[in-house]
């Protein structure tokens, strides 16, 4: 019996270990965040009201995980990295500050916030990842006529950034650059 039970042993420290480990390696080291450009500042100004409905995407990038795509038919994340909200909180977020720091508009908000809506800019992320070739961000862009619930115009917008290093800091920044050229033709675009 003695025998049986220190044969086992090293099972379960094992298994010990193993949850540990699985508990530690869900913490990330480190939260990422993305910026919205400031230079989209335009001296003619608009009396819209813009309202940023959250975005639609696809569950694997509905997360705050940071998406990497090693093949176009797999998704992965980068290690001990996550964004600081679930990514089409984090874009919406971004673009209502994009449209507000254009000075174009008389408000942009997002549901809740009580404006009397002109148009919505609808946004469904295509895809914001990490690939083999750069950094990926594409949406697909559809302004709408509150009033009516016409489209009045719709794009996509598709913009990729090479990585100079692949570290989680240089492939978020990456992604955000290519963040940054889309916002700032969308609201451009959307504002014409």
């Amino acid at each position: 019996m003695r025998q049986a039970a220190a044969a086992l042993m090293p099972l379960v420290a094992a298994v010990a270990l193993a949850g540990c480990t699985t508990l530690l390696a869900g913490a990330p080291s480190n939260i990422y965040d993305l910026t919205a450009p400031g230079d989209v500042a335009d001296p003619g100004g608009s009396r819209l009201q813009i309202l940023v409905p959250e975005p639609t995407t696809v569950r694997a990038l509905d997360t705050d995980r940071i998406a990497a795509r090693p093949n176009p038919t797999e998704y992965a994340y980068l290690p001990n990295a996550v964004w600081s909200d679930r990514l089409p909180r984090l874009l919406q977020a971004r673009l209502v500050e994009t449209l507000q720091n254009s000075g174009r508009v008389r408000a942009a908000a997002t549901p809740g916030q009580g404006l009397l809506i002109d148009f919505q800019l609808v946004v469904d992320v295509r895809a914001f990842e990490v690939t083999n070739d750069g950094a990926i961000a594409d949406f697909a862009v559809r302004l709408m006529d509150d009033r009516n619930g016409r489209v009045v115009r719709s794009r996509i917008f598709r913009y990729g950034v090479g990585i100079s290093h692949r570290d989680n800091a240089n492939m978020v920044a990456a992604l955000d650059k290519a963040m940054d050229l889309a916002f700032s033709d969308i609201v451009a675009w959307a504002l014409h």
